[in-house]
């Protein structure tokens, strides 16, 4: 595989495993729990939790045939890298960063939106308003440095998983309690199993769009210590730990709060919260504003890092590939995403936005997976160290994508 660009103007290896976790995690639950929780019981109902748990599913053969590929082509700009690798075409390979790049950028705006929502809780100032300020102070820290963002964010992301761990905490205990309206959640007429299935199905498509994340660790290849190992563990780890809280949230949530009210609120687990431990939902709102602020840092970063990658392999305007010297990161890419969240945010609703992130992203699994499928039948050598799944793994990865995908349309 080439190399790209002189090792005066490479990105800095500084990140290691539990930065990398953070990381993963700070995009994943950012881009997740906080944001659709409501939208996704708005879908399932009381199953809310088997949709999250579904697409965790579809999630888990992809994420293998990442962790086996990062170790093969530890490069920026991963999943474009490894189309290329696997049908030798450049344009493919194109099409495929650019929709990295789309998803980057679509999924920061949704999560935007949803940051917003939570900050009116403190000020009621107009979205208008508030979406440049977020997209503004967020690209800033992005621009910063790699190693601070990282850093910043991982602050983030462990007050934010404080955050989680209380209100599941809280809404166990609320189970306990006799004002809980669980009973008339329950208690509803029965549901035909084959509607009770297109919930889930549709709940597992936008819930698809909460484990979003991992894949964007692999873009990092090039700032990360020893990406040919560490790789693989974070994406292992951030997968496992983030099905782990989503599905306990989702959970506590539906059987605390009725499903109506929880799809209607701006701010569903500060009414979660509120609703399960008598306590001021102010505390929830504000770790929810740091966990969607954490979301926006970093899909800022994932999207500019693509941007970067393609410049330097010749597909963009060699400008959004410089490394500027003092910060180490590339500033130009870095604000021509923040550019499009912000128009993103102004203009597009949640729901469209969560669900065109979804739909593109399975699109690009499939892409990858069918790559790596390519990849192992041409018997390509592989670098010592490298994660190594058999060939059925990729293969059942395709076709969940796939029939994921197709399914969305039928629910």
């Amino acid at each position: 595989m080439q190399e790209y660009g002189s090792e005066k103007k490479a990105l800095r290896r500084t990140l290691s495993l539990p930065l990398l976790v953070l990381y993963g995690l700070g995009v994943t639950i950012g881009a997740g729990i906080y944001v659709l929780v409501g939208a996704t019981a708005g879908i399932a109902g009381i199953y809310a939790p088997l949709s999250f748990m579904l697409a965790a599913l579809v999630m888990l053969p992809s994420a293998c045939s990442f962790a086996e590929l990062v170790g093969r082509y530890p490069l920026s700009a991963g999943e474009a890298v490894y189309v290329r690798a696997g049908f030798g075409s450049n344009t493919l390979s194109l099409i495929t960063g650019f929709m990295v790049v789309v998803v980057g950028t679509i999924s920061a705006a949704a999560i935007c939106i949803g940051s917003v929502g939570y900050i009116r809780q403190f000020i009621d100032w107009p979205g208008i308003l508030l979406v440049p300020l977020v997209v503004v102070a967020m690209t800033s820290v992005a621009v910063w440095g790699v190693k601070e963002a990282v850093a910043f964010a991982a602050t983030m992301t462990f007050i934010e998983l404080v955050g989680l761990l209380l209100i599941i905490a809280g809404g166990f205990i609320g189970l306990a309690s006799v004002d809980v309206p669980m009973q008339t959640q329950t208690e509803a007429q029965p549901v035909p199993l084959s509607q009770i299935t297109l919930g889930v199905i549709g709940g597992g498509v936008l819930a698809f769009f909460a484990f979003i994340g991992f894949e964007d660790l692999v873009n990092m290849a090039e700032e990360t210590k020893a990406p040919v190992t560490t790789m693989p563990r974070a994406i292992f780890a951030t997968l496992v730990i983030s099905t782990a809280l989503y599905v306990l949230v989702a959970f506590v949530a539906v059987m605390n709060v009725p499903i109506s009210q929880l799809a209607n609120s701006e701010a569903p687990l500060s009414l979660v919260f509120e609703r399960t431990t008598g306590m001021s939902a102010h505390l929830i709102s504000a770790i929810a504003i740091i966990a969607t602020l954490n979301g926006v840092i970093v899909q800022i970063i994932m999207a500019s890092r693509v941007v970067y990658g393609l410049a330097r392999q010749g597909s963009l305007p060699e400008v959004l590939g410089r490394v500027q010297p003092f910060t180490g990161t590339p500033v130009v890419a870095t604000c021509l995403i923040g550019a499009l969240v912000m128009v993103l945010a102004l203009a597009v609703p949640l729901h469209g936005l969560a669900e065109a992130t979804s739909q593109v992203t399975l699109t690009i699994f499939a892409l990858v997976n069918l790559a790596l499928i390519l990849i192992k039948r041409r018997g390509d050598e592989v670098p010592e160290n490298t994660f190594i799944v058999p060939l059925w793994v990729p293969a059942s990865g395709f076709a969940g994508c796939l029939a994921f995908w197709l399914l969305a349309f039928i629910a």
